[in-house]
Order: C-alpha cells, then structure tokens, then sequence
C-alpha cells in the first residue's frame, strides 16, 4: 500500500499506542515507550511485520506506545495505514490482507 497522506490511529491512554503514519522514503520507524528496554524488539517486530503484510514499502511511522499488547499495536498500525491511503471510507478487507 502507499502512504498517501499522514494519519493516526489510536490514544495516550494506558494499554495503548497512538501510531502515526506518514509517506516517506524506505521504512522510518521511531518508537516512544516507557517499556523500550523491555519489550522494544517485540514492538519494533510487531510493527514491521505488520506494514510488510500490508506491503508498505516507503513510510515514516511513529509509535507512541503506552504498554499496548501486539494485537492492540497492528490494529493500531492496520488503521493508520488504511486511513493514509482512504480505504477506511471503504471495505476494509477484514480477514483477507490483515491475515496472521
């Protein structure tokens, strides 16, 4: 998919994550967390390997996390994706592309 514009998915709630995605050249991943030291590998693993099966190729993304479990960071990171490119007015492919 292709990063058309910039959007945000998520809050700065507890047991969150607020993901924002933005076009870009090659995958640029920033991640705030106060749990980085801990969980920062798992983040950054969840995050990357849900814009690969989205096939997003050229993005900025910044994850400002506030102890979301994984499921919570690729829907998250799923909904920013398709609300840059628009397809979140339209049928999600709910079961298809967001497959694990």
């Amino acid at each position: 998919m292709l990063i058309e514009k910039i959007a945000m998915a998520g809050t700065l709630e507890s047991s969150d994550a607020q993901v924002t995605v933005e076009p870009g050249k090659g995958l640029e991943l920033n991640i705030q967390s106060s749990v980085l030291n801990q969980y920062g590998r798992q983040i950054k693993s969840t995050v990357l390997e849900t814009l690969n099966r989205l096939e997003v190729k050229d993005a900025r993304v910044t994850v400002v996390d506030k102890g979301a479990l994984d499921c919570t960071l690729k829907a998250r990171v799923e909904c920013a994706v398709f609300r840059s490119c628009d397809q979140s007015e339209s049928n999600i492919p709910w079961g298809g592309v967001i497959n694990d």
